[in-house]
C-alpha cells in the first residue's frame, strides 16, 4: 500500500518513460512519502501488441465489419503471420533475442503492408546501417502497419505517442471532450482501465496524481479519473504536468471537477506535498487548507488557491529522479527513419535529467517565456548533477542520459563535462541548446570527450531579419559555424525549423530552405524538423500581437487556453509550403537530392532563392579570430607523453631539445621544444589535467611562463603548441 499513485496516461514514448512521475517520486522520497508510479502507456501498448491482443483486434475488426481498404484487408488476410511474429518482434525491440535481427532482415519473415512501400526509396540507406538497426527499422514499419489497421478498424484515435490528441488541442471549451467522455469506453480504454484497476487494488492509494504532458494524454487522463470517481470514490484525483501548466491557466468550467479534485500548476513538488498533507491529515480539517497553485471546486465554482507562504523547493532539494516501479526492461526501441540523429527520440532507454530549471536566455518571442517553467531560471551545480547521474546508473543500470532542458547553458555544460571526465565516468548524453557562439571548437571537443553524442537546437527561420525579430540572439552564419564545430568534434546536430512566422514572406521561406539545403549538403546538419508557427497565448507575440502584424481570433475561454488562431496580415498561405519543406528535408537527411532545384519540391510557383550558392561555405571559411580571454580555462585532455632528450648542433653551437611523443586512442603525434620550455610544458600539462581539483586560466599560465621566459604569446602560438591544440589542449 502507498498513499500516492503517480500515473502517466497513454501515450507518450515507446522507448523510455516520460520523466515527470520519476521526478516527483524522487522528491517524495526526500520527504519519506511512500508512492508508486505507473506508465500506463507502455503497459497498454504491450497488451495490444501481443499475440492475445492481436487475436482480440482481428476478431473485433471482423465482428464490426470495419475492414474496408485493400491495405486493411491484406493485414487481416495475413493475421496468422502477425500472430506468429508479434511476441518475438516485441521481445527483440525490448533488447532481447538479438539474433532475431538476422531473420527480420530477410524478405520473408515479417508480413508486409503499405508502410514497407517506402523501402524502395530507402534501400540504399541500409548499407550504412548495422543489422540490428536495420531490423529495428523493419520491425518499426511492421508495427506501423498494425497501427494503421487499428486506426482504420478499431479506434480512429489510436497513435503510438498520442491518443485522441484532437480533443485536447485548442480546446477552449470543455464541451466536445466532455461529450466524448460520456460515451462507452473504447477497446483501448478498456485495456487501459483494466490495468489501472489492477494497480488501484494493489497500491490502494489515497491520492492519484495524473501527469498530463501533452494534448495526446488528456482524454486518457480524464477517462482514468472518471473510472476512479465511479468505482473508487474515496480516492482523490489530481492533475498536473505540461498540459495544465500551459493550457489551464484560465479554467472556469466546473464540469472538470467531476473528474479531478485538484489541478496543480507549474513545479509540482510543493503543491503535491501540501495535497498529501491535506489528504492524509488525521487532525480536524482547517477552515482554509494551505495549497500552492491549485484549482479546486468550492461553492459550485472553480477557485484558485495559492495561499501557502512556503517557497518552492530549490533544484538542489528535489532529489534524484526515481524510476523504480516502472517496467524499464519492457520499453520498445524503434527506428522510424534511417537517420542516426533522428532516431535518438525513439531508440534506446534514456535516463531523463535537467541541467537547469527554465531558460537562461528567455527572450524568444514565440516561446511561453511569461510562464514560470521557462521564466524562472535556476541551474544545478555540476557536481550534484553528476552525483545524480551516478545514482541513476546504480538504480537503473543505464548509462544513457537525455538532459531535457529548454536550452542547456554552455557554462554549465562545460562544468558538467569536466566533472564527468574527472570522475572517469563512461556515459552517453545529449541535450538541447541555443546555437550561440560560446560553442567553440574546443568546447565541442570537451563535450564529445565527456560522452555527448548529439545536440538539438533551434535554427527556426534561417533568415537574419526573422532571427532578430524572434530575438533568438544568433545569426545564420553563427549557427553554421557552431554546427560545424559540433559536427567536426563528432557530435550529431538536429535543427528545429520554423515557417509561417509573422511577417515572413514567401521569398524568406524559399531562402530559408536554401540555407538549410546548403547546411545539410556541407554536412554541418544531420537532422531537422519543420513545424509551422503556432501562436500561443503566453508568448510575447501572443501578449502583443499588433507588434507582429497579426490579428488573433480569440474565443471564449472556459477550459484550455494556449494555441490561438490568428489572421496573418500578409495574406500568405504558409500551410501550402508544409509538404514541400518536409519532403525536401526528408531527402536531405538521407544525404540525397541536394542538386534538385528548390522549385521541384513544390507543386506551385515559387520565386528563385536570393541566397548565394556558396553562402554557408563562405561563412564556414571565414578566418578565425585568434584571441584568448584572460579568464579562459586551459585544459589538457591528452595522456602524459613519452620523453626523449635530443642534442642539436648548428654552426658549432649545440643545445638540448625535448622530444615529446603523445599517444591517443587512434594516433601518435610528436613535438620538439627547447629543453627548459619543454620541462615547463611537461609540468604544466600535469597541472591542467581535468583530473585535478583546480583548473588554470590563460592569464595564470601566462604569468607562470613569464616568470622564467619571455613572450608567452609567441610560445602559445608556436607550431608545437598548435599541434597540441589539435590533440587535446583546449581553451574553454
Amino acid at each position: 500500500m502507498k498513499d500516492i499513485l503517480l500515473l502517466t496516461p497513454p501515450f507518450t514514448q515507446l522507448n523510455t518513460p516520460y520523466p515527470a512521475t520519476a521526478y516527483l517520486k524522487g522528491f517524495l522520497n526526500t520527504k519519506n512519502i511512500g508512492s508508486f508510479q505507473i506508465d500506463l502507456g507502455i503497459e497498454v501498448i504491450l497488451a495490444i501488441f501481443s499475440k492475445k491482443g492481436l487475436e482480440n483486434i482481428f476478431a473485433l475488426a471482423e465482428k464490426n465489419q470495419r475492414i474496408v481498404t485493400a491495405n486493411a484487408g491484406r493485414i487481416f488476410a495475413l493475421q496468422h503471420h502477425y500472430l506468429k511474429t508479434i511476441d518475438p518482434v516485441i521481445s527483440f525491440l525490448q533488447g532481447h533475442n538479438a539474433t532475431l535481427a538476422r531473420q527480420i532482415c530477410t524478405d520473408d519473415f515479417l508480413p508486409q503492408a503499405s508502410r514497407f512501400h517506402q523501402l524502395d526509396d530507402m534501400e540504399w540507406a541500409f548499407g550504412a546501417m548495422g543489422t540490428q538497426d536495420k531490423a529495428k527499422h523493419l520491425a518499426t514499419l511492421y508495427l506501423e502497419d498494425l497501427s494503421d489497421f487499428i486506426v482504420e478498424c478499431i479506434d480512429e484515435n489510436f497513435g503510438f505517442s498520442r491518443y485522441a490528441e484532437r480533443l485536447g488541442r485548442s480546446a477552449n471549451s470543455f464541451d466536445e471532450l466532455y461529450q466524448h467522455l460520456q460515451k462507452e469506453p473504447t477497446y483501448i480504454d478498456r485495456i487501459t482501465l483494466n490495468i489501472l484497476e489492477q494497480r488501484l487494488k494493489t497500491v490502494q492509494p489515497k491520492l492519484v496524481c495524473i501527469s498530463v504532458p501533452f494534448p495526446g494524454n488528456l482524454y486518457s487522463a480524464f477517462k482514468c479519473a472518471q473510472f476512479i470517481k465511479a468505482h473508487y470514490p474515496g480516492i482523490k484525483t489530481s492533475m498536473g504536468g505540461g498540459f495544465p501548466n500551459t493550457e489551464l491557466r484560465s479554467l472556469t468550467d466546473t464540469r472538470v471537477f467531476e473528474f479531478f479534485d485538484f489541478i496543480t500548476l507549474d513545479d509540482g513538488e510543493l503543491p503535491i506535498e501540501l495535497l498529501v498533507s491535506h489528504i492524509t491529515n488525521t487532525e480536524p480539517a482547517q477552515e482554509q487548507p494551505e495549497f500552492k497553485r491549485t484549482y479546486v471546486l468550492e461553492h459550485g465554482a472553480v477557485s484558485y488557491h495559492n495561499s501557502s507562504p512556503r517557497p518552492d523547493y530549490k533544484q538542489s532539494q528535489v532529489g534524484t529522479p526515481d524510476y523504480s516501479d516502472l517496467l524499464l526492461d519492457k520499453y520498445i526501441s524503434v527506428i522510424e527513419i534511417a537517420n542516426p540523429m533522428h532516431s535518438l527520440w525513439s531508440d534506446g532507454r534514456w535516463n531523463k535529467l535537467t541541467m537547469a530549471h527554465g531558460c537562461y536566455w528567455g527572450k524568444c518571442t514565440f516561446c511561453d517565456i511569461s510562464l514560470d517553467y521557462i521564466k524562472i531560471y535556476e541551474p544545478i551545480a555540476a557536481k550534484l548533477l553528476v552525483d545524480r547521474m551516478e545514482e541513476l546508473i546504480e538504480t537503473t543500470g543505464e548509462r544513457g542520459f537525455h538532459f531535457v532542458d529548454e536550452a542547456a547553458p554552455p557554462a554549465l555544460m562545460r562544468a558538467l563535462a569536466l566533472e564527468i571526465i574527472k570522475r572517469k565516468l563512461t556515459v552517453t548524453w545529449w541535450t538541447n541548446i541555443r546555437f550561440e557562439k560560446s560553442f567553440s571548437r574546443d568546447l565541442c571537443v570537451l563535450l564529445k570527450t565527456s560522452g555527448c553524442i548529439a545536440i538539438s537546437g533551434g535554427l527556426e527561420v534561417a533568415s537574419d531579419r526573422l532571427l532578430a525579430l524572434i530575438k533568438k540572439g544568433v545569426t545564420v552564419t553563427q549557427v553554421a559555424q557552431v554546427t560545424r564545430n559540433l559536427t567536426e568534434s563528432g557530435i550529431m546536430v538536429h535543427a528545429y525549423l520554423m515557417y509561417g512566422y509573422p511577417t515572413q514572406t514567401v521569398q524568406e521561406t524559399v531562402d530559408s530552405l536554401e540555407m538549410v539545403r546548403q547546411m545539410f549538403e556541407l554536412g554541418v546538419l544531420q537532422s531537422g524538423f519543420w513545424h509551422q508557427f503556432a501562436l500561443t497565448a503566453h508568448s510575447p507575440i501572443g501578449l502583443n500581437p499588433s507588434e507582429y502584424k497579426i490579428v488573433p481570433q480569440y474565443e471564449e475561454i472556459s477550459f484550455a487556453n494556449n494555441d490561438v488562431q490568428f489572421i496573418d496580415k500578409t495574406g500568405i498561405d504558409h500551410e501550402q509550403f508544409s509538404y514541400g519543406l518536409k519532403k525536401s528535408l526528408f531527402n536531405f537527411m538521407h544525404g540525397i537530392c541536394f542538386d534538385y532545384p528548390l522549385q521541384d519540391w513544390f507543386d506551385f510557383k515559387i520565386p528563385k532563392t536570393t541566397i548565394a550558392p556558396n553562402f554557408i561555405e563562405t561563412a564556414l571559411n571565414a578566418e578565425p579570430v585568434f584571441t584568448n580571454k584572460q579568464n579562459a580555462k586551459i585544459v589538457w585532455l591528452g595522456n602524459p607523453p613519452l620523453v626523449q632528450t635530443l642534442t642539436k648542433s648548428k654552426k658549432g653551437q649545440s643545445w638540448e631539445l625535448l622530444k615529446l611523443s603523445f599517444h591517443d586512442k587512434t594516433e601518435t603525434v610528436t613535438i620538439s621544444v627547447d629543453k627548459e620550455k619543454g620541462a615547463w610544458l611537461l609540468d604544466t600539462l600535469g597541472k591542467i589535467s581535468p583530473y585535478k581539483d583546480k583548473t588554470l586560466t590563460f592569464s595564470q599560465l601566462k604569468a607562470d611562463f613569464e616568470t622564467s621566459f619571455d613572450d608567452f604569446e609567441l610560445f602559445w602560438y608556436s607550431k608545437p603548441l598548435s599541434v597540441l591544440k589539435n590533440h587535446g589542449l583546449l581553451v574553454l
